[in-house]
């Protein structure tokens, strides 16, 4: 594993997936880098890593007079990285998975409203290649609600003409999700107008693909949607996963039952759906005045 190469996918993966800050990119890195030092004196690589040297380097931070709650961020941090190494498929287990570390409360994700998923789907302009693709990726992100890193993994064949799209999702689960008409005929047009111009290499499978002809990066799209955010006159600071968050939050907003939700996203677990039901309180209380009996109607006390 090449420290530095590894790093830098990593940071990539907190910034395009997780949607984090610079800031707290940069301070995952460093918590790393100061983990790595102590493997390092200690004659161990990464390749080593256990529960007993997790343990020895908890030791080390309360020796050095680390407060509780910095060591809990470094083990999350440690925790984190192992899982995405999991998930690109550079290790077999996180030796973290047994380390008890304090849950923090969520912050809830921002999303686009639908007027600005309209506009953000609506900026490629169809007079090149890339305008094509770019469309086509930004409707089967919202359409579907996958990860950026699912919708780059696509290969030609895995959206069916029934409207249904395959993907290889966390822990190398399959799942398949509906997707819309617009999605459909986006990525129709692409395939007929765009990809043939991209990508001459016929054995090439990936579905979307770069100016070379190559699978697109993370990187790649993270330049893509934040150039095609700012043709839109969207002010917000967006992320390629505000489109999921998005995608989530407009079903349950249209009546989608939280189960159904949770498929689609390929969460294992209801409780990390169940975030997207405190997104839309305004929401919320229209439903609750326009139909329970005891509503705030003006009545007279």
């Amino acid at each position: 594993m090449k420290w530095s190469r590894t790093l830098d996918g990593y940071a990539a993966y907190l910034r395009i997936e997780k949607g984090l800050s610079d800031n707290t990119v940069q301070a995952y890195l460093s918590d790393l880098t100061q983990f790595q030092r102590f493997l390092r004196d200690q004659g161990l690589t990464f390749s080593d890593v256990d529960c007993d040297s997790i343990d020895l380097y908890l030791n080390h931070l309360a020796d050095r007079a680390i407060s509780a709650r910095s060591r809990a961020r470094k083990v999350s941090a440690i925790k984190g990285f192992f899982d995405y190494l999991i998930d690109e498929g550079a290790a077999e287990s996180n030796p973290c998975a047994y380390i008890p570390t304090p849950r923090l409360p969520r912050t809830l994700p921002q999303v686009l409203s639908e007027q600005e998923v309209t506009a953000l789907l609506e900026a490629p302009r169809l007079d090149k290649p890339a305008g094509y693709r770019d469309r086509a990726m930004l409707e089967v992100l919202y359409a579907s609600g996958l990860r950026v890193s699912e919708l780059l993994a696509l290969d030609l064949g895995d959206i069916d003409d029934l409207g249904f799209v395959r993907c290889t999702g966390k822990g190398s689960k399959e799942r398949i999700v509906p997707i819309g008409s617009h999605a459909l005929t986006a990525v129709a047009l692409y395939l007929e107008y765009a990809r043939p111009r991209l990508c001459k290499n016929t054995r090439e499978s990936s579905l979307f693909v770069n100016q070379r002809g190559k699978r697109l990066t993370r990187q790649g799209f993270w330049k893509i949607i934040k150039a095609r955010a700012k043709e839109a006159g969207i002010e917000k600071n967006i992320t390629p996963h505000m489109l999921r968050h998005s995608f989530a939050t407009h079903l349950l907003r249209g009546g989608a039952d939280l189960r159904s939700v949770q498929e689609m996203l390929g969460h294992a677990d209801l409780a990390t759906t169940q975030i997207y039901t405190h997104l839309d309180k305004g929401h919320l209380r229209d439903v609750y005045g326009k139909t329970h009996p005891r509503a705030w109607k003006g009545e007279d006390n």
